[in-house]
């Protein structure tokens, strides 16, 4: 479980990213971390796998303080950051140096990601485009098997087809035990993978709630007369709105309608979702 508590951080005075922050993932769910740039997703992210130090209050995961950087907890603990530097060698060979670091690394599911992915084994990655390099690192990442698996801005760089198996690979790695975070401003590339949405704005945390608890609060889409949108859209189909759910409706959850409605309408949005 990777517990938050009262996180402050800044790069700057004049650069606040994290006041007073404090927030609760819990293993078994791909958890969509959603805010518009500058908000500091990737900030959390890179405090959560110990790159960075909060100047106050507490990050623990498993009992673990990231920053302390202990071998039990980087052995379990995975980042595929938005850009990466990797060395000159092949994903094979990256991957026979770099795999004893985790000892739940599977060589039968790195054959296999990268044959999905369609990433040659043996080719250096000095070759490789960014997409194809993000690929490959995908493979071994994925192929390591921690239990936390935080993702930051996957689908940047990937072809139309990679992100559609991004998502099949995601999804089919997610077990009960595993805490997957997804980081992005890219809310359609994600919005049928994620279970658990976390809305972020400058202020701070704004949502963070289960998708099957969001459906029962709201209705997504065309409203009936009877229901008052809170926020709606104009789309080439025509309108779609989020309104409350007052006669338990079920639709379809839209997460970017949901992220543009609580960024209007933040308070009218946990209102509902607190029942106050």
């Amino acid at each position: 479980m990777i517990t938050i508590n009262h996180l402050n951080y800044s790069y700057s005075r004049k650069k606040r990213v994290f006041d007073d922050f404090s927030l609760t993932l819990t293993p078994g769910h791909i958890h969509g971390l959603l805010g518009c740039n500058g908000v500091g997703k990737s900030t959390l992210l890179k405090l959560l796998c110990g790159a960075l130090r909060p100047q106050s209050g507490d990050i623990l995961i498993d009992g673990f303080n990231p920053f302390e950087r202990r071998v039990d907890f980087l052995q379990n603990m995975m980042i595929i950051p938005e850009e990466m530097l990797l060395p000159t060698v092949s994903i094979a060979t990256f991957a026979r140096q770099t795999s004893p670091f985790y000892p739940k690394f599977s060589w039968d599911d790195f054959h296999r990601y990268c044959r999905e992915l369609e990433i040659n084994e043996q080719t250096s990655m000095s070759a490789f485009s960014m997409g194809l390099k993000k690929r490959a690192y995908i493979a071994f990442a994925l192929a390591c098997n921690t239990d936390y698996l935080l993702l930051d801005e996957p689908s940047n760089g990937l072809d139309i087809p990679s992100k559609s198996i991004l998502r099949r690979l995601l999804a089919s790695v997610a077990t009960d035990e595993k805490t997957i975070v997804i980081s992005t401003h890219q809310v359609r590339d994600i919005d049928t993978l994620i279970d658990n949405v976390v809305i972020c704005d400058t202020h701070g945390l704004v949502l963070s709630a289960a998708t099957d608890a969001l459906c029962s609060h709201f209705v997504f889409g065309k409203t009936l007369p009877d229901e008052e949108p809170l926020y709606t859209e104009t789309t080439p189909m025509g309108n779609i709105s989020l309104a409350p759910n007052t006669s338990g409706r079920e639709t379809l959850p839209n997460i970017e309608l949901l992220f543009n409605a609580t960024l209007q309408n933040r308070e009218a949005i946990n209102r509902i979702l607190t029942h106050e």
